[in-house]
């Protein structure tokens, strides 16, 4: 009983991530995302392509994570001390929102400076060692960030995007702004898109 319940399972996974993803039957490649903008391609970070970086920047580079960065550990300590209980990283919404607060329909990102484009005009200026590569990576993060809130705002989300600065800088008002927004949410009513 137990194969048979494990291969259906299976199956079930496999026709769900065929419908998450939009695989044509007969095809073995993911659609485009519909983007409303043209899609801003980033070239392979190699050294045939002419990019060099040496070890060490390598090594720096290679610890730099994803999810759990300090600023996202520090938001969701202060957030958790205010009573306030949460999801982390669903893998079921777009973007996997480092804080999701199912109750009240909202999403939350801690982005990275760099990685995200604060002060973007002033900042891809400055750029000087790959900048063929870094000018158009951040600029499809931004894209992306951009199509994420699209695609939570139409299931029915708010979005908040804290940057990495402001939740070290100043943590309080980073938690006093999502503790308005639930205060808000707890007397309005908040619709149900379930879809």
């Amino acid at each position: 009983m137990r194969g048979s319940l494990g291969l259906f399972l299976y199956f079930c996974g496999a026709w769900l991530f065929s419908k998450q993803f939009s695989i044509r039957p007969g095809f073995s490649t993911v659609e485009p995302k519909p983007y409303h903008d043209q899609v801003i391609k980033v070239p392979r970070f190699e050294e045939s392509a002419g990019f060099y970086t040496t070890a060490a920047r390598s090594r720096n580079m290679s610890k730099i994570r994803d999810k759990n960065s300090l600023p996202e550990l520090a938001l969701r300590k202060a957030l958790w001390a205010k009573c306030i209980r949460f999801r982390l990283h669903p893998k079921k919404f777009p973007g996997k929102p480092d804080i999701i607060i199912n109750k009240y329909r909202l999403a939350i990102f801690v982005d990275g400076d760099f990685w995200h484009g604060y002060k973007w005009e002033e900042t891809k200026v400055r750029l000087k060692t790959n900048s063929a590569f870094w000018i158009p990576k951040i600029e499809s993060n931004m894209q992306r960030d951009k199509y994420i809130n699209e695609q939570l705002n139409a299931k029915g989300y708010t979005v908040m995007r804290f940057w990495e600065h402001e939740v070290k800088e100043n943590l309080a008002k980073c938690v006093n702004q999502v503790l308005l927004y639930i205060e808000a949410a707890k007397t309005a009513v908040i619709p149900r898109l379930d879809g």
